[in-house]
């Protein structure tokens, strides 16, 4: 403690403050009230219950730091803790809570240094510095519980919603778990199921290509999250997964929409990303989303470039590359073509290009006539000729059945 009272025109400075607490602590609410908008929404019950009860006793904190001249540590302000973890949990923006602490610090000493006198500048320079070293002290202790709130609040809502998001993927009741998770369930979701490419920093390996692994997943997330709000559900690491979005409308009716965010999504993250899409509602999430990862796998056996699909882009492919009793057959069709991968390139790049020889020529750097010798061999190898029109639905179905078969 310190040896000497600080003094305001005479009067301790101290005794001021403990003697009036309550009339000080209406101030600077009123004063909080006034300034801090989104405590003025506040209901009227809460500002005269618990708020007043906290700031009286902030005031009486203040006025034995100003009487024994000490400013407490952070471990002496836990009672602060209680107030503002249901700051917290009421969606209290951290900005807004540490601006009434501001203006309340700013108010209580406009009030205390109204009666100080020009022969008590000593004493108002120790009183500032005391009063800051308090207000540090509760702008540290408050931001250390309401971080330690919001990420208990923040660990139980993922709790939930993983929860959820793994009964809807079972094919479990999600009522029940929606309920148990307090969340409110929307008439369908878009099912989305994602291919992530590799950012260049993810090449490098060790801690750097971890960090480039989660930065850009959380990158695609918060897209993907602006879009769909605070309902989307995700199960998505570095190589891709599973994303729901809360919809009204079905994939048709935001089917632009959802491709632009799609392409925000990849530009945010620096990759390609690969998205196929379903519509479902929730009781149809499970089966949605092995359509869409069957979908996606159709885009990746058949080359297609990165961007977003949903069946009707894939219809003939998808079929084509279901497996049946003929598929090892039709695959065996092309076997002849197995020890010249350039033979397979030429065939499926001219079939790509609707049989267009010189659009093929061009994409493949050969002359137009190099092409007709390939497409000679490719006839004579498998006895299937490209020329032939009622060849061309098998060898369609051949190269998709080898697709299939070699996984690529």
């Amino acid at each position: 403690m310190g040896s000497r009272q600080l003094r305001f025109g005479g009067v301790a400075v101290h005794e001021r403050l403990l003697g009036r607490v309550a009339e000080l602590s209406g101030v600077v609410l009123a004063a909080v009230v006034e300034q801090v908008a989104f405590y003025r929404e506040m209901p009227g019950e809460e500002v005269a219950g618990e708020l007043v009860a906290t700031t009286q006793r902030i005031v009486r904190t203040l006025g034995e730091v100003v009487r024994d001249r000490r400013v407490p540590d952070v471990a002496e302000l836990e009672w602060l803790a209680e107030s503002v973890a249901r700051r917290a949990e009421e969606r209290v923006p951290l900005e807004s809570v540490l601006s009434a602490y501001y203006v309340g610090g700013l108010e209580a000493w406009r009030w205390a240094s109204a009666e100080a006198a020009p022969g008590d500048v000593d004493d108002v320079r120790a009183a500032i510095e005391l009063w800051a070293g308090f207000l540090r002290a509760m702008t540290v202790a408050v931001t250390e519980a309401y971080v330690a709130e919001l990420r208990s609040m923040h660990s139980q809502e993922q709790s939930a919603r993983q929860t959820l998001l793994s009964a809807l993927l079972a094919g479990e009741p999600a009522e029940e778990a929606a309920g148990r998770s307090g969340i409110r369930l929307p008439a369908g979701y878009l099912v989305l199921a994602l291919r992530v490419g590799a950012h260049p920093d993810e090449k490098e390996g060790g801690v750097g290509a971890a960090i480039a692994g989660r930065r850009k997943v959380r990158r695609m997330q918060a897209e993907l999250g602006r879009f769909g709000g605070d309902g989307v559900l995700s199960l998505v690491d570095s190589r891709g997964g599973v994303v729901l979005i809360p919809s009204e409308r079905d994939l048709d009716g935001c089917w632009g929409e959802l491709g632009d965010v799609v392409r925000r999504a990849a530009e945010a993250a620096g990759v390609e990303l690969t998205v196929a899409a379903g519509y479902a509602v929730p009781g149809g999430v499970a089966a949605a989303t092995a359509r869409t990862r069957e979908v996606l796998d159709v885009v990746r056996v058949t080359g297609r470039p990165a961007g977003l699909y949903r069946l009707a882009d894939v219809l003939l492919d998808y079929q084509l590359t279901r497996a049946t009793p003929a598929t090892a057959g039709l695959a065996a069709l092309l076997e002849p073509l197995a020890c010249n991968e350039d033979l397979l390139t030429t065939l499926r790049l001219h079939l790509d290009n609707e049989l267009n020889r010189q659009r093929t020529a061009r994409m493949l750097h050969v002359h137009p006539n190099t092409l007709d010798y390939r497409l000679r061999r490719i006839a004579a190898l498998t006895g299937l000729d490209p020329a032939v029109p009622s060849h061309l639905p098998v060898l369609v179905a051949a190269l998709a059945a080898r697709q299939v078969h070699d996984g690529r």
